[in-house]
C-alpha cells in the first residue's frame, strides 16, 4: 500500500505560513515566498542576537569612559589602572556603577589612579 504525504506537506507548509504571520502581502500568503521571508528573518534574528552583545559592550564602554573622564582618567588608562590594582569588575558592572552609583564609581576611579602612580 502506498503512503500519501499530503498531511506531511500540509504540516510543513503550515509551519512556515504560521511563522510568517504579520508579514505583508504575498509573504504571509504564498508558501514559497513565506518560506524565503521566514528563513531570511531567522538569519537576521540570529545575527541580531550577536549584534546585541556588541552593541551593549559598546554602550558599557561609553558609560565607563564618561565616568572615568569625570574622575580625570581616559577609558584605557582607567582599565589599565584597574588591572594593576587587581580589581576584576566586568564592564557591565562598571557601567552600572558609573550610571547609578556615581560616588562608588568615583572611589573605583581613585583606586585605579593610585595603582597607576605606583
Amino acid at each position: 500500500m502506498r503512503v500519501k504525504r499530503g498531511m506531511t506537506t500540509h504540516r510543513r507548509h503550515k509551519k512556515f505560513l504560521d511563522a510568517a504571520k504579520g508579514f505583508r502581502g504575498a509573504r504571509h500568503r504564498l508558501y514559497r515566498t513565506a518560506r524565503e521571508a521566514v528563513e531570511r528573518a531567522w538569519q537576521n534574528s540570529f545575527a541580531g542576537r550577536k549584534q546585541r552583545k556588541r552593541d551593549f559592550r559598546a554602550l558599557w564602554i561609553m558609560r565607563i569612559n564618561a565616568g572615568a573622564r569625570a574622575g580625570g582618567l581616559s577609558y584605557s588608562r582607567f582599565m589599565h589602572g584597574l588591572k594593576l590594582a587587581g580589581i576584576g569588575l566586568n564592564r557591565k558592572v562598571l557601567a552600572n556603577l558609573a550610571i547609578e552609583r556615581k560616588d562608588d564609581f568615583a572611589a573605583v576611579v581613585e583606586l585605579a589612579k593610585a595603582a597607576l602612580k605606583k
